[in-house]
């Protein structure tokens, strides 16, 4: 039975947004732990090498993460903007076309990694102390990318149904089950880096299985045979809308080959050598992925009340939900720059043990990366508001210009120069430039938007 009224119109917007923002970071918080989780065991186990491992196998899930997100949050956003129009059936058809799209490229994308599995390993930056371990995690955890890709783009579909509880569940399953696994299989089985990976896919697996059943719980729509059915005008308008995250996730894949050939290149030439600047980096990007974590859970909160209140014309609605989410988001980020500057060396500890210039190093790129994470919040609730409001465009032109326009090049430039220091400085240029753009979008935005709702 469907819905005539959806409580995104109608609840208070605080409480819903923390109804739907809490699940959703604890959530991403908990996926994050697929490769955090890793990460720490590798460390103590295996050592740094392990970790520059993970660190070279990374853009696969990266891959992953840009396509899944594309799908799942052009999807959500479609399908609340048609809920909020009073069109329930191009809701239905667009979270059925995502579900089959997600699954036909899941296993398209398996099979293309597989086959160019080492070419890729050597091409995001492997050193020969490096492939064999990145060679033998990745081999395993590839066979998981349909599960990845089928969970990471239907989370977002089933919490944009107004069930924020059930897609936070799925995810935190999967994850503790992977933590437990992890600690089963390399030390009660002692499988080494593979057991890690064995771990992961499990985890994935559960979790994709999860989300799969819901489609049967929808609270909003009823899904018929036929809404599965992908039609391209739909996949067409999931990739527009979904556009702008594909190309934050896709820009970051960019990013991570090229910091990785870079630090190969420079690292070598320094004191403290390729391999533990690799695995630095490696620990600094799962950090990051804490952040990016809790953030994006209050953005994704955000999201589905933005994209139905704007598709019902409520502008009061979606002018109050960005005026806290801005606030929220500006808050996390300067705790966590806070934590981040104040106990670096303890927080690359909890990665495992290495020697003093392991540390000094890891210390250094550490408060240097994070040198202006403050700013980030809101530029990373500006790339995800304006595709929630169907204007993908402004999102996309936030994202492609951090990564690619400014960071890619100031890493280029710079590490040529000034070698590693080059590298540590470009990010933080590039946090603050890439601020100053999502403020001015976003200001002239919320002017141009109606001051009063529309019937």
């Amino acid at each position: 039975m469907e819905r005539t009224e959806n409580p995104m119109g109608t609840k208070p917007v605080p409480k819903l947004l923390l109804s739907l923002a809490i699940p959703a970071i604890i959530a991403n918080l908990v996926n994050s732990l697929y490769n955090i989780v890793d990460q720490i065991f590798i460390g103590h186990k295996i050592g740094y090498l392990g970790n520059a491992a993970t660190n070279i196998a990374f853009p696969l899930t990266t891959i992953c993460l840009a396509i899944g997100l594309m799908a799942g949050l052009g999807a959500a956003a479609g399908f609340n903007l048609e809920l909020g129009r009073k069109n329930p059936e191009h809701a239905r058809k667009i979270a059925g076309t995502a579900f089959s799209a997600l699954l036909i490229c899941g296993v398209v994308l398996c099979i293309l990694i597989r086959i160019f599995l080492k070419p890729l390993m050597i091409a995001f930056g492997a050193t020969d102390n490096i492939l064999d371990y990145a060679m033998e995690y990745s081999a395993i955890t590839s066979l998981g990318i349909p599960f990845l890709l089928f969970s990471t783009g239907t989370n977002p579909i089933v919490r944009g149904d107004g069930n924020a509880a059930y897609s936070m569940m799925s995810i935190v399953t999967g994850a503790i089950l992977n933590i437990i696994l992890d600690a089963f299989f390399m030390y009660g089985l002692d499988l080494g880096i593979a057991g890690a990976a064995w771990a992961t896919i499990i985890g994935q697996i559960v979790s994709a299985v999860m989300l799969a059943v819901y489609f049967r719980k929808f609270r909003n729509v009823t899904f018929s045979i036929e809404d599965f059915i992908p039609k391209w005008k739909y996949i067409v308008q999931i990739c527009k809308l979904g556009f702008a995250s594909f190309i934050f996730q896709a820009s970051l894949l960019v990013v991570q080959v090229t910091l990785n050939n870079l630090l190969r290149t420079y690292g070598g030439q320094s004191v403290y050598g390729s391999d533990v600047t690799i695995a630095v980096a490696g620990i600094l990007s799962k950090i990051n992925a804490i952040f990016v974590a809790v953030v994006i859970g209050v953005v994704q909160g955000s999201q589905p009340i933005c994209s139905f209140n704007y598709g019902a014309k409520k502008y009061t609605r979606v002018r109050e939900t960005v005026r806290l989410l801005l606030i929220t988001t500006t808050v996390l980020s300067t705790i966590i720059f806070i934590v981040i500057q104040c106990f670096p060396r303890q927080i690359i500890g909890l990665f495992g043990e290495g020697n003093d210039a392991y540390f000094e190093f890891a210390t250094m790129y550490t408060r240097g990366f994070a040198a202006c994470m403050f700013l980030n919040g809101i530029q990373v609730s500006s790339s995800t508001f304006f595709p929630s409001i169907g204007k993908a465009g402004k999102g996309a032109i936030i994202s492609l210009s951090k990564q690619i326009i400014l960071l890619v090049p100031l890493l280029l430039v710079l590490s040529h120069f000034l070698g590693l220091t080059g590298i540590i400085i470009a990010t933080p240029i590039t946090d603050a430039l890439a601020f100053v753009l999502a403020v001015s979008l976003l200001y002239f935005e919320m002017k141009n938007m109606p001051k009063t709702d529309m019937d």
